[in-house]
C-alpha cells in the first residue's frame, strides 16, 4: 500500500469518527432537550409500595387502598380497604418517586416503604391465598417466623426443625400443632388469635404466671384471670389506705396516678403507655398536659424523693414512656436504640434520646418499682431511667419483651403476632428475655403471701427504707 492510499483512509477513518461522535452529541442534546420540554410526571403514591423488614405491601389506588402480608410461601390480604392512619395510626409521607415513609409521633421509628416498578411480583393473583386449608395455614405461620422474628437463638428455638410437621398437619390438630410452636417461645410479644374459633394464646403467659406465683401458695395462687384482678384490686386498695391515706390524684383516663407517702417521699404509680386520649393524635398533647399538672403539684409539694411504680405497666407506645421519663432528666441523653431484621441483616439502627420537658424536672431520689409484668414500653421506659444516677430499681425484673409486635395474618383469616425488633440500652445492651431489673439486694417479689394476709407491700417498704437512707 503506498502513503496516499494509507493518508486516505486515515483520513476516511477521522471522518467517519468525527460523524459519529457529531451524531452522539445530537442524540444526547435531543434527550435533555427532550427531558427539559416535557413536563416531568408528577410523583404519586399510587402503586405498590414494599416494608421489607416488616413484609408488609401497600397497594394504593385514587379509590382505596389494599395491605398484604408477604413470606416465602405466598401472599395473603390484610385489609382490602386499608387506611394508615386507622389501621397503623401512621401518616404515610411522599419523600420521592421511590420512596414513602410512614411516621407517628407516638412510635419510636419510620416505616419505610420503596416501591415496586412493576406490577407486585409479591402478590399476583395467583399467589394470594385465602383458605383454611391447614398445609397452606402451616406454611405461611412457619415461613412468617422464619421471615420475621429474630429471637430464635436468644430464645433457644431451633425452628427450622418443626418445618416438616406441615405433613401431619390436619384441618382438626392444626391449632394444637400451631400452639404447641407458639408456646415454645416464651415470648409475650408472640401470639396468635383466630376469633371465629375462639382461639387467643400468648407464648409468654405461662412463664409470666410462673413468675407471679413463685412466692405464692394455697388459695392466693393464680390460676385465672379473675384470680389476678382479685390480688391486682386488693394492693391497688392496700397502696391507696395504707401508703397514701386515700388521698391521690389521677389523670382522667386512669393511667397515672400521683400522691404523698409523707412531707418528704412522693408516689407515682403509671399504670400504662397509651389510652391517654380517645384520639391517638391527641395522645401525647393530653399526656404532657396531664405531666404538666403533676409535675407542678410535685414542685408545690417540696418533697425530694420519689417512688415511680411501673409494676402493673404492661406497655403501651414507646414515645408515651420517653415522654414521661423527660420529666425527670436535666440534660439530653441517648437512651436507646432500636432495629429490625431485615432477611439475614438489620435496617439501620435508630438512636433515640430524652430531652427535658416542662418547666420543673425532677431530679431527686427516684426509686423505680418494677415486675414481671412491666412489659414492652414500660420496659422502654426503664432503658430510659436505669443509668441516671439518683435512680434505683427495686422490685422484681421486668418481662423481657421490648419490639414492637409486628402482625401478620394467616390465610384463614388468624392473627400472628411476633417480634421483629432488637433494642438495646444507651450501651448497646440488649435485655431481651432478661428484662431490667434490681441487684440482688433490693429484689422483691410483686405478690407474696405475707403482703397479702399483712395488707402491706414490701416493694413500697423497702423502696421507702432505701429513700430514707439517703440524704
Amino acid at each position: 500500500m503506498n502513503s496516499n492510499s494509507h493518508n486516505n483512509i486515515k483520513i476516511e477513518v477521522i471522518k467517519n469518527f468525527k460523524r459519529c461522535f457529531l451524531l452522539l452529541l445530537m442524540v444526547f442534546f435531543m434527550a435533555c432537550q427532550s427531558d427539559d420540554d416535557q413536563p416531568q410526571p408528577e410523583a404519586t403514591k399510587n402503586g405498590f409500595w414494599l416494608a421489607a423488614d416488616k413484609g408488609y405491601i401497600i397497594e394504593i389506588n385514587d379509590n382505596k387502598s389494599v395491605l398484604y402480608n408477604i413470606n416465602k410461601a405466598g401472599c395473603a390480604v390484610v385489609e382490602d380497604d386499608f387506611v394508615a392512619e386507622e389501621s397503623f395510626g401512621i401518616s404515610l409521607d411522599l419523600i420521592n418517586a421511590n420512596e414513602l415513609i410512614g411516621r407517628s409521633e407516638l412510635i419510636a421509628s419510620d416505616i419505610k416503604f420503596t416501591r415496586l416498578l412493576n406490577q407486585n411480583e409479591f402478590c399476583l393473583p395467583d399467589q394470594l391465598s385465602k383458605t383454611d386449608d391447614p398445609k397452606v395455614n402451616f406454611d405461611h405461620f412457619w415461613n412468617i417466623f422464619n421471615d420475621y422474628y429474630v429471637f430464635f437463638e436468644t430464645r433457644n428455638v431451633n425452628w427450622s426443625q418443626y418445618e416438616s410437621l406441615r405433613d401431619q398437619v390436619t384441618s382438626e390438630n392444626f391449632y394444637d400443632v400451631v400452639i404447641e410452636l407458639i408456646f415454645l417461645f416464651k415470648d409475650g410479644h408472640v401470639a396468635i388469635e383466630d376469633e371465629a374459633n375462639g382461639i387467643e394464646i400468648n407464648s409468654g403467659l405461662p412463664s409470666l404466671l410462673e413468675r407471679l406465683n413463685s412466692s405464692l401458695s394455697g388459695d392466693l395462687i393464680i390460676d385465672s384471670e379473675e384470680d389476678y384482678d382479685r390480688l391486682y384490686t386488693q394492693r391497688l386498695e392496700t397502696i391507696g389506705a395504707a401508703y397514701l391515706g386515700n388521698k391521690f390524684e389521677a389523670d382522667e383516663s386512669e393511667n397515672i396516678a400521683w400522691g404523698l407517702i409523707n412531707d418528704n417521699i412522693a408516689y407515682i404509680n403509671v399504670f400504662g403507655m397509651a389510652g391517654y386520649s380517645t384520639n391517638e393524635k391527641n395522645e401525647l398533647e393530653t399526656l404532657n398536659t396531664v405531666l404538666d399538672r403533676m409535675m407542678n403539684d410535685l414542685e408545690d409539694s417540696g418533697i425530694s424523693k420519689l417512688i415511680l411504680d411501673i409494676r402493673f405497666n404492661e406497655g403501651g407506645y414507646d414515645m408515651v414512656s420517653v415522654n414521661i421519663a423527660s420529666r425527670f432528666v436535666d440534660q439530653e441523653q441517648v437512651v436507646f436504640s432500636k432495629k429490625a431484621r431485615l432477611g439475614d441483616s438489620f435496617t439501620e439502627s435508630t438512636s433515640i434520646s430524652v430531652t427535658p420537658k416542662g418547666d420543673f424536672q425532677f431530679t431527686g431520689d427516684i426509686i423505680v418499682l418494677t415486675s414481671p409484668l412491666t412489659a414492652s414500653a414500660a420496659e422502654i421506659f426503664t432503658l430510659c431511667m436505669k443509668d441516671l444516677p439518683y435512680v434505683t430499681i427495686v422490685g422484681d425484673n421486668t418481662n423481657g419483651v421490648f419490639s414492637d409486635i409486628l402482625t401478620h395474618t394467616l390465610p384463614n383469616g388468624a392473627l400472628i403476632g411476633l417480634s421483629n425488633e432488637v433494642y438495646s440500652d444507651a450501651n448497646g445492651k440488649v435485655f431481651e428475655t432478661i428484662g431490667v431489673g434490681p441487684s440482688e439486694e433490693n429484689r422483691v417479689p410483686l405478690f407474696s403471701n405475707d403482703d397479702f394476709i399483712e395488707e402491706k407491700d414490701s416493694g413500697i417498704d423497702l423502696a421507702i427504707e432505701i429513700l430514707n437512707k439517703t440524704r
